[in-house]
């Protein structure tokens, strides 16, 4: 019988919860990896994925679009000329962001400034997903892929004596039944 022993890396690459989003976002596009363990003191306390970092943006402030008084089609004023001496159109727009502190232009010519580093001011603690996925070495690799189907994941902690010693991904799974034919 073929087990996640026989298939699973066991150099696997972890984060701590105190990275921030944006080295995992970076460590993920490098690695060509979709999510990693988080590890504590030898413990895993989670898993962090390109989903979740994909979660956490879309749920984010953003960068404002339109005034929420003006939000129906059809309600936006009409343009006005400008008229070279007054206040220039583009603080319609400064006026989006709260406490801007700078008009638009400085702010996104800036890539320091808080519309551009939010995942950087931000911990991988506060994303990851603590519920964890795993499975003995032993665990044969019918039984770990309906596992997960069931739990909707797309990698399995490999762990023995609640110590990490590998994971398998779909991949990994694919790449099983490809080699070994582990049809029904």
């Amino acid at each position: 019988m073929v087990t996640l022993h026989d298939i699973m890396s066991m150099e696997v690459v972890t984060v701590s919860p105190e990275a921030s989003l944006r080295d995992v976002a970076e460590l993920l596009a490098d690695r060509h990896i979709s999510g990693v363990p988080v590890v504590a003191n030898g413990r895993v306390l989670g898993v962090v994925s390109a989903t979740d970092l994909l979660e956490f943006d879309a749920a984010g402030r953003g960068v404002p679009r339109e005034r929420p008084e003006q939000m129906e089609w059809g309600s936006w004023p009409d343009g006005e000329s400008w008229v070279e001496g007054e206040e220039a159109p583009s603080t319609y727009f400064a006026d989006m962001w709260d406490n801007a502190g700078a008009d638009v232009r400085t702010r996104l010519l800036e890539t320091q400034s808080p519309e551009w580093n939010v995942l950087e001011e931000h911990a991988v603690s506060e994303v990851m997903t603590r519920s964890l996925c795993c499975l003995s070495p032993e665990t044969g690799i019918p039984d770990a892929a309906e596992y997960m189907l069931r739990a909707g994941v797309h990698r399995i902690l490999v762990a023995r004596d609640e110590r990490l010693v590998g994971m398998v991904t779909t991949t990994d799974i694919v790449k099983a039944v490809s080699q070994y034919g582990l049809g029904a």
